[in-house]
């Protein structure tokens, strides 16, 4: 049977020679993923398994990224949980403060996801990695907790949905606005339980930190996986940063898929998802006069180095609207550095930002930037639900670092591509 991508990885790591849509397969991991939130409920779980040992030290990562540095008693505990479990069980991945970073930036930064791999993680976003080629995807606790002691969890093999890239971005546009666009195009349940995978020859206009961007939003389509071809791009990124072997998987020419989506980068504008769905958006022709009272530039989606720069470029030498607090949380200890390097942090502070410590924080609504009844943010994170950020009665707009930037200054909605931003 012709396969797709997905399809062909994970045929590959349940020992099969094929797999078809809505086979049920149990595959072998390569990497189990849990947070400061999923993985003391794992824990808990995995203990009732009554096991010594878990199945590979070297396969599990642990991070506490939501809620760390710890906010609260609350946190704090759950914190130690992971701690001592990492201690107690020699866990090789354990990321806390000092060597911390969210976890979806940190994993790909410490070469611990390859092209080929199989990742399982108890937090939405794990679809991240199909930027490397790899097949990850989120998963409940409970699953986390198995894939600890066994090394293997179950899937349904999914069908899959084709976009087809062609052009390349315009000036203040990127990954962001693309992936918005999709969701914005196709619904939050347009890809439901399926693969998107990316072709085409738009793609070597993607930077990897696109594509990152892209696969970390497939879950708000409702996909279980967004997966890219890997290419020079990938390869050259995984040797900057591997430490494991690719092994690489392609799409049979002739695969099935449910449709192909023909998307050309060029027409791509600077997309925003309004309250409080991602699949609400809109661009700038439809924006009207939406005044903010916060920005926040950074998460799993977009703290990477490039779209600090991306923010940096907009803000040097502009201040930052007093009505705005202004937000940036580089996604991992080396991007923070590397951005301090480059004088990224004068650029912030002089404009009247202020600069975090690694953490999804204000993502959730968790710290570092909670939202009041009637406040409106600009973020450049993943979801804008109702209460997503902080009060029931606040607002979350979803954008790209570019227009996140340009926001900050005019103290309201802004197209980095129009005006004196």
């Amino acid at each position: 049977m012709k396969m797709t991508m997905s399809q062909k990885l994970l045929a590959s790591k349940a020992g099969l020679d094929s797999v078809k849509p809505g086979q049920l397969i149990m595959a072998n991991v390569d990497l189990v993923l849990g947070n400061d939130i999923t993985s003391p409920v794992a824990i808990a779980e995995f203990a009732k398994f009554g096991r010594k040992e878990v199945f590979d030290k070297e396969k599990i990562a642990l991070v506490p990224d939501h809620f760390a540095p710890n906010k609260d008693i609350k946190a704090a505990e759950q914190c130690k949980c992971m701690r001592n479990f990492a201690h107690d069980y020699n866990i090789t991945n354990y990321f806390e403060v000092g060597k911390m970073g969210i976890e979806h930036a940190l994993l790909p930064e410490q070469g611990l996801v390859t092209a080929g791999d199989l990742v399982i993680g108890a937090d939405s976003h794990t679809c991240t990695y199909g930027a490397l080629g790899a097949f990850s995807t989120g998963v409940g606790s409970t699953d986390m907790a198995c894939g600890m002691a066994t090394g293997k969890a179950w899937f349904k093999v999914p069908t899959a949905v084709r976009f087809n890239l062609t052009g390349k971005f315009n000036e203040n546009i990127g990954g962001k606005d693309l992936i918005l666009h999709i969701i914005g195009m196709i619904g939050v349940d347009g890809v439901l339980y399926q693969s998107m995978e990316f072709t085409g020859p738009g793609i070597q206009n993607l930077t990897i930190d696109d594509r990152f961007t892209v696969a970390n939003m497939a879950i708000e389509a409702g996909a279980k996986n967004g997966i890219f071809p890997v290419d020079d791009i990938t390869l050259d990124y995984l040797k900057a940063h591997g430490k494991k072997v690719p092994q690489i998987f392609e799409a049979d020419e002739d695969a099935v898929y449910e449709k192909v989506i023909e998307i050309d980068l060029s027409t791509i504008k600077s997309t925003v998802s309004f309250p409080s769905l991602p699949d609400n958006t809109k661009t700038p022709e439809q924006w009207g006069l939406v005044k903010i009272d916060q920005v926040v530039i950074g998460s799993c989606t977009n703290g990477r180095l490039s779209d600090l720069r991306k923010a940096a470029k907009i803000l040097k030498g502009k201040t930052i609207n007093s009505n705005v607090r202004c937000i940036i949380l580089p996604a991992t200890q080396q991007i923070w550095k590397e951005a301090m390097n480059e004088g990224l942090f004068e650029i912030f502070i002089d404009a009247g930002a202020i600069v975090s410590t690694p953490t999804c924080g204000p993502c959730l609504g968790g710290h570092m930037g909670i939202l009041a009844e009637g406040e409106r943010a600009v973020s450049t994170t993943n979801r804008n639900f109702v209460g997503r950020m902080g009060h029931v009665k606040s607002e979350v707009y979803l954008a790209g670092p570019e227009v996140a930037a340009a926001s900050a200054v005019k103290g309201y909605l802004a197209d980095p591509n129009e005006g004196d931003n």
